[in-house]
């Protein structure tokens, strides 16, 4: 397995820090609102890089944490007059159904910042005593960029041309930095604010130590794989770099995966664009499976524009692999024997060549474009082979392996039979009858009907098929 690494600028042969055993830490949202649609492209992604892991048998320790303190929720708060807490719970919660919604899978762990203070409070007096931290009159804490000598080995950026694009949070005291490119790790308090006690002053956590500690606490001092969305390679991400390794001593993490970023319509994502979307606006149009789908149809570090059409091409995808397997089971419920006849043997083998070709380009930086390319060639040589001529045992073997590599993919595509009311069954019987006196006026005119109530049909060799809308 080769997977690109963001500090090498390279495809690295992947070997686990432990055999059989993989530690990856995925920086999750800050809860502020409803995730947006940009935040669902590393969940959706890293949850299949996790999925693919586990389908080879190693045991994967997944840790993405909340941000649950943080200017955006204390705004809010106040706006709201509530406690941040109220605001970051409700998120929290929120972001999980959501999160349901897509497939993604629970994380091993889901740490909370504001549970992780001690932990913070021990890293930056590790950092303090070993010369990389340094206290202003006002209490906060500074961490020492240039006492750290591989600052920007992950963004590949030289020290003296951080400069002009360093974004270190702007605190009180800002003008106590011995180098512009010194980053917080504590700050003092603001009036109406949430705060700790600690040695320095009455505050809070600056945004980058919550990940380091939390990655060393759930994971230990040196992880596999360290992950998240393009925009946090710098500064978040190399600055995790710097506090973790000058404070453990050790290489923090082995592989940096980072996925592309998400474009609407070939622009940014922005509120005052009126292009921003959150995943409930997206699933009151499709199914978040389809949304899932569309995010694994490129390349994870590509650049992906979303767009109607692209999501109208994507549920025509995702369906194609639905109606394949509904397919297989209306055959499979038809068939007149269980074991295989003919040449079946043979097809099948000939059918775990698209599985190699699946797990080929997974295997190879986890290309699902081109692993869910595998998967439509699986579902055409079902379409093509599968009759109700053929085996049950033949028909249900295709079915699990479109079914096993669409699970990898977190694709849902077996739905529940669903239960139609008597009357929509007798305007489909009533439809039947018209057709066969040949009456395709009120044959069509049924359709019509059926539709106008979410139903649609579809004539197929095999009989009448229906889906919802």
């Amino acid at each position: 397995m080769k997977i690109y690494n963001t500090l090498s600028k390279k495809k690295e042969e992947f070997e686990p820090h432990e055999p059989g055993k993989v530690s990856m830490y995925v920086c999750g949202p800050t809860v502020y609102n409803l995730i947006h649609i940009g935040n669902a492209r590393p969940m959706i992604v890293f949850d299949t890089v996790r999925r693919y892991m586990e389908y080879k048998g190693w045991q994967v320790n997944y840790v993405s944490n909340f941000t649950d303190v943080d200017d955006k929720i204390i705004k809010k708060a106040q706006e709201e007059g509530v406690e941040p807490s109220v605001i970051s719970e409700r998120y929290i919660e929120e972001c999980k159904k959501d999160m349901k919604a897509l497939n993604v899978k629970t994380a091993t762990v889901h740490p909370k910042a504001t549970q992780e203070i001690d932990g913070m409070l021990h890293m930056i007096e590790t950092l303090l005593k070993k010369g990389h931290a340094y206290v202003a009159e006002d209490g906060t804490v500074y961490f020492k960029t240039r006492s750290f000598r591989e600052y920007g080995k992950l963004s590949h950026k030289n020290l003296d041309d951080l400069r002009g694009g360093n974004r270190s949070l702007l605190v009180s005291g800002e003008d106590q930095k011995e180098d512009p490119l010194d980053f917080v790790l504590w700050k003092p308090k603001k009036e109406g604010e949430p705060y700790w006690e600690s040695p320095w002053c009455e505050g809070r956590p600056g945004w980058h130590i919550e990940c380091s500690v939390m990655s060393k606490k759930y994971l230990g001092d040196e992880i596999d794989i360290h992950a998240g969305g393009e925009d946090l390679i710098f500064p978040h991400h190399e600055n995790e770099i710097a506090q973790s390794e000058a404070a453990n001593g050790k290489t923090f993490a082995r592989y940096w995966m980072h996925n592309g970023f998400l474009n609407i319509d070939n622009k940014k994502m922005s509120k005052s664009e009126g292009n921003f979307f959150t995943v409930r606006d997206i699933g009151e149009k499709y199914d978040l499976q389809v949304l899932r789908f569309f995010m694994l149809s490129a390349h994870y570090r590509s650049p992906l524009n979303f767009s109607a059409e692209l999501m109208e091409a994507a549920r025509n995808g995702y369906e194609r692999i639905v109606t394949s397997v509904s397919n297989l089971n209306y055959l499979s419920e038809r068939a007149q024997g269980e074991a295989p006849v003919g040449e079946e043997e043979k097809l099948l083998r000939e059918a775990e060549g698209y599985v190699r070709k699946f797990e080929a380009a997974m295997e190879d930086d986890f290309n699902t474009a081109d692993a869910v390319s595998a998967i439509f060639e699986l579902v055409k040589f079902a379409n093509t082979h599968a009759s109700e001529e053929s085996s049950r045992a033949f028909i249900r073997a295709l079915k699990e392996e479109i079914i096993k590599l669409s699970d990898i993919c977190g694709l849902i595509v077996e739905k529940a039979d669903e239960i139609l009311d008597s009357e929509i069954e007798q305007l489909i019987e009533e439809r039947q009858a018209a057709r066969k006196a040949k009456n395709f006026a009120r044959a069509d005119e049924i359709r019509s009907l059926l539709s106008d109530r979410g139903i649609l049909l579809e004539d197929t060799r095999e009989g009448v098929k229906w889906k919802r809308a």
